[in-house]
């Protein structure tokens, strides 16, 4: 009867499962803070997404960490690297979404470009650099943008380069409300992105929690700029926001799990306190019930099994 009268459906369908692909590293490295989860080499991440399409994962977000000493230079050429060999290996088999920021790129840490003198992030130069990038990514062969800076018009401004270049089946997928949050110590960690500098935080750019207005308005002018993918992140604490967003706009809602979420239940599981597996789809199935069509979780290459095997 509990089956019978469920009203949320899980399904591995709807998981997308992010990537670190490190230029820095010969050998894949476990990730200490995300159990489960390693940066990896460009040959040892096609190992990793052929384990993880044998267990249903065909979605992936992909975050490349490039080397530090090229932070004064903006070059993106082992992004470019790493998505033209995943998707010369798998083609069409998988869809592939390529973060694009610079947050990993500059030497302060900033998702965009900053004013002369340091003191803030320059918009209008940030969403050139950014658009620029998202070009050479649907170039290199992403199947989809994932513009994770926040700047103001970007969306608008990479769907117009993608589609005067030929591109206009490359979809978007925004972090349109995302917030400045105390959850992305363990991912800042892995990619080396923690602000410095004059700025010590993003708070001028990323959205406030008190302040859920503004990202109701960020998601319904990105759904109109052309975004085919709303995003919500951090998602567990913010399932209000998914809630009220998902009536809004006629677009798909993703809802993010990010690491210090996802790093708090691996934790607690460590600890046997909870049970690692019903605890993540637990935490699912709350997302769901909010109003998000796609999960993206560090867990996600687990879901096929941990739905199948799930308790109503």
């Amino acid at each position: 009867m509990r089956e019978l009268a469920a009203r949320v459906n899980l399904s591995h369908k709807d998981f997308i499962q992010p990537l670190f692909v490190d230029q820095e590293l010969a050998h894949p490295r476990p990730i200490n803070s995300l159990n489960g989860m390693s940066s990896d080499t460009i040959d040892s991440v096609l190992r990793q997404i052929a384990r993880d399409m044998d267990k249903g994962i065909s979605k992936f977000l992909m975050f490349p960490v490039p080397v530090s000493d090229k932070r004064n230079e903006l070059d993106f050429s082992f992004a470019l690297e790493v998505v033209e060999t995943i998707k010369w290996e798998f083609g069409d088999n998988i869809w592939l979404s390529a973060d694009c920021c610079l947050c990993s790129y500059t030497p302060h840490g900033h998702c965009g470009v900053l004013s002369a003198d340091g003191s803030s992030v320059d918009n209008a130069g940030s969403v050139a650099v950014i658009s620029d990038y998202a070009l050479q990514l649907a170039e290199a062969g992403a199947d989809n943008i994932a513009p994770s800076d926040m700047m103001d018009g970007r969306i608008a401004a990479i769907r117009k380069k993608l589609d005067g270049e030929g591109h206009d089946h490359v979809s978007i997928m925004s972090y349109s409300a995302k917030f400045s949050s105390q959850l992305y110590g363990p991912f800042r960690d892995i990619c080396h992105s923690a602000p410095s500098g004059q700025l010590q935080n993003r708070k001028s750019y990323q959205l406030s929690p008190f302040n859920p207005d503004d990202a109701i308005r960020c998601a319904e002018r990105d759904a109109r700029e052309g975004a085919d993918i709303i995003m919500v992140k951090p998602a567990g604490w913010y399932t209000d926001i998914i809630a009220r967003i998902k009536p809004l706009v006629r677009q798909p809602v993703a809802a993010y799990h990010v690491s210090g979420e996802y790093a708090s239940i691996e934790l607690m599981a460590e600890r046997n306190w909870i049970n690692r597996e019903a605890a993540h789809t637990e935490l699912w199935t709350c997302l769901k019930r909010a109003g998000a069509d796609i999960i993206i979780s560090y867990a996600s290459r687990n879901a096929a099994q941990w739905i199948k095997e799930m308790e109503y």
